[in-house]
């Protein structure tokens, strides 16, 4: 009997049914689909396939392990929630033919292609490479010209050169993210592959599915030890025990990711001198908010009351590790120097300096005494930034968010290009 509905939604027809998923239509929400996961595991465009019992479940969970983690890094996906055990939510794109590869270290394929290069040689940056998505040739390699040639128009969107260099910033970021994540367990990331689709606003979002079918998997960089698919790959004869092997080491990758994104065990404090800096101080705070980053504010004078502001400084050092001191002072600063001196946690100046005396403010924050390293920055924002990349070298989701904020910058400047180009005649 087939299935009419999952977790409370009614499913419509089947927009597409590939070797190890179904795409439903969801009739009672446009906008969106859902993707159901299959128990059963292929390689060689399919000629190699067996059933696998419970990779349908398994495959959805890690995939909405590593969506979710994507999601809170603020990467732009097409993943929405999960449902049920074996299928999630996505919004609907349209997919591009293109699969982005990228690879740290060369082995697999890449070594049939270029021969000569030993297999570990390392990739600095990783080497991205693009296959069209075309299983009767066994998806041949592209290169960018070749898709930006084949012009592609999905959703109105014809992809050109804007789109490919987007993707394949976005392709590396996505890797990167996941690789620092990856370290944080022993485990090197090898290479992966994703897929873009461009939504119903003409915005290019990752899509599909990511789980143990989509990378190499080296538990401490060691390829005998490899926990993918590529143990599937390598069999010449598929037992049963071999596919209890795959099983299980697909049952591994999942529960590492269980609880992979980092926890927030860190704090900003924002030390203003005064309560008339509320203002300058809660856009660091805003902007430190956006980062991923917990904040707080107190209010305390280092020339009125120097005694509190180091019981206030003692109170963190005692409860914190990962902690940062923001110092906001206006005219004199004492305040930063003071609480530089005194602790061994970094401290950063942001001055609520104005045009008309700036150069008179900002000196006592410049001009410090021998011995002391608190850096100085002037806008809100540059402090929180400042922050984040002190705190990312621990916890690779706020390096993740600093990332992405660079990649949206970077977007947002090639739309605005895109948009103004051209030659206008006189």
């Amino acid at each position: 009997m087939a299935t009419t509905s999952i977790e409370g939604y009614k499913l419509g027809k089947i927009l597409i049914e590939g070797k190890t998923k179904q795409v439903y239509d969801l009739p009672e929400q446009p906008g969106l689909c859902l993707l159901l996961s299959k128990d059963r595991i292929t390689a060689g465009d399919g000629v190699k396939a067996h059933d696998l019992e419970g990779k349908a479940e398994i495959s959805n969970a890690t995939n909405g392990q590593v969506f979710r983690l994507l999601n809170e890094a603020g990467i732009r996906t097409a993943y929405v929630k999960q449902c049920g055990s074996k299928a999630f939510i996505a919004r609907k794109c349209q997919m591009i033919p293109i699969e982005w590869v990228t690879r740290r270290l060369a082995t697999g394929s890449f070594l049939k292609r270029n021969v000569g290069v030993p297999e570990g040689y390392r990739f600095s940056p990783p080497k991205q490479e693009t296959f069209f998505k075309d299983d009767a040739n066994h998806d041949p390699q592209w290169s960018e010209e070749q898709i930006v040639s084949a012009k592609f128009e999905l959703n109105g969107l014809v992809i050109g050169q804007d789109e490919v260099d987007i993707m394949r910033r976005t392709t590396l970021l996505v890797f990167e993210i996941l690789e620092r994540a990856w370290q944080t367990r022993d485990c090197a990331l090898i290479d992966m592959k994703v897929e873009f689709g461009i939504d119903a606003d003409g915005n290019i979002v990752l899509a599909d599915i990511i789980d143990s079918d989509s990378w190499r998997l080296w538990p401490s960089g060691d390829k005998r030890l490899m926990v993918d698919k590529q143990v599937y790959r390598n069999l010449t004869a598929v037992t049963a025990s071999d596919l209890d092997t795959v099983k299980r080491n697909f049952i591994w990758v999942s529960q590492q990711l269980a609880d992979i994104i980092p926890k927030k065990d860190h704090l900003v404090v924002v030390l203003m001198g005064s309560a008339s800096d509320t203002s300058h101080s809660e856009k660091i705070a805003t902007s430190c908010r956006s980062l991923g980053l917990n904040v707080e504010l107190r209010v305390t004078s280092a020339h009125k009351g120097p005694e509190e502001t180091l019981r206030i400084v003692r109170e963190y050092e005692s409860v914190m590790q990962n902690l940062i001191f923001v110092a906001v002072a206006g005219r004199s600063n004492g305040l930063g120097p003071v609480v530089s001196g005194s602790t061994n946690y970094p401290v950063i100046n942001c001055p609520p300096v104005k045009s008309d005396n700036m150069q008179v403010d900002v000196w006592s924050s410049l001009n410090l005494p021998s011995g002391l390293g608190c850096a100085t920055v002037l806008y809100p924002e540059a402090a929180a930034l400042h922050a984040a990349t002190i705190l990312g070298l621990g916890n690779f989701m706020v390096w993740s968010k600093l990332r992405v904020k660079a990649l949206n910058n970077f977007v947002t400047l090639k739309k605005a290009d895109k948009e103004l180009r051209g030659v206008r005649n006189a």
